[in-house]
């Protein structure tokens, strides 16, 4: 008669079965959303191309004092320019991209005006993420009322065009950077407050969130605590994909004359804006600060779009 053996001590029975007894690293599974989420990022070639993109434009936009042959402001090549030419790229020693109409080195002017691009780009998308969270937040934790007369106002800013609705308050406050960004954070407070509220909603009805109200927790804790970090995620999605929208509109205020500054101030929609006058003689004073302006959208546009793909529940299990 034979007898059942129990497994071996080693888990050697248990390997043969095809099971892992083994602890993950640390005694604890490894895992959680976070986990999940960078590590689909690292398996995505978009999210390393508009990585990539990206850290270039903020590496170049830092070291613009480094990496720029010439100052923002500065003229080297002024007496190189006539009514009649420009001196394009290679034409001249030391200017290898040629210049601008008022003799500025085209090299350092794209250089600088990465700097002047990612400023505008992060403190407008900062103040509507700031302002758009507040609303959301507010009309996501009292409901009634509240919602209604919070969501009326999003919808009033929602009715005029983004772009023409950067244009007014920039004119109103007056033609300067500050007032730029100010004007771009505007446009967007209506996307991050129906995107907050909307994600603040649904984990209203988490089973989370009755267990914690069965445990007798106030609103404004259980808010805080567990509905708004749950609900963020895709607004933090919203203002990557906003830094492009933000760059590319801070380059049509300043085309069209809303950014201030001097004209041979370094600004890549202020390039734009001096260079189409000179398209027949000099057509890349157009098209350089055009490209730079178009590659830098499309890498945040890249990573956004690849963070929200990672952060997605109907993609994560795939």
């Amino acid at each position: 008669m034979s007898a059942v053996l129990p497994p071996a001590a080693d888990g050697s029975a248990a390997s043969q079965a095809g099971v892992d007894l083994a602890p993950a690293a640390g005694g604890a599974p490894r895992g959680g959303f976070w986990h999940d989420v960078f590590r689909r990022l690292r398996r995505n070639p978009t999210a390393w191309i508009g990585a990539v993109i990206v850290l270039l434009f903020v590496l170049v936009s830092l070291l613009a004092p480094l990496l720029a042959p010439y100052a923002e402001t500065a003229l080297p090549g002024a007496r190189q320019i006539t009514p009649t030419s420009i001196p394009g790229p290679g034409e001249i020693d030391g200017f290898p991209l040629g210049l601008d109409r008022f003799g500025g080195d085209v090299l350092s002017k794209l250089i600088w005006g990465a700097q002047s691009s990612l400023l505008i780009g992060v403190v407008s998308t900062a103040y509507g993420l700031i302002g758009g969270m507040l609303l959301g937040l507010i009309a996501g934790t009292f409901g009634g009322w509240v919602d209604n007369l919070v969501m009326r106002l999003v919808d009033i800013l929602l009715a005029v065009p983004s772009l023409l609705l950067a244009v007014s308050i920039a004119a109103i406050l007056g033609q300067n950077q500050n007032s730029v960004m100010i004007a771009i954070g505007v446009a967007q407070v209506p996307i991050f407050a129906r995107l907050l509220r909307a994600s603040m909603l649904q984990q209203r009805s988490a089973d989370y969130v009755l267990s914690a109200q069965t445990l007798g927790l106030g609103r404004g804790r259980i808010t805080m605590s567990h509905v708004l970090p749950n609900a963020v995620g895709p607004v933090i999605v919203q203002g990557t994909l906003s830094l492009a929208t933000a760059v590319i509109d801070a380059a049509a205020l300043s085309f069209l004359g809303l950014g201030g500054g001097r004209p041979e101030t370094a600004e890549w929609g202020r390039m734009l804006t001096y260079a189409q006058a000179e398209l027949a003689i000099a057509p890349w004073l157009a098209f350089l600060p055009g490209i730079c302006i178009a590659v830098t959208a499309l890498g945040f546009t890249l990573l956004g779009e690849a963070l929200r793909e990672a952060m997605d529940p109907r993609t994560r299990g795939r």
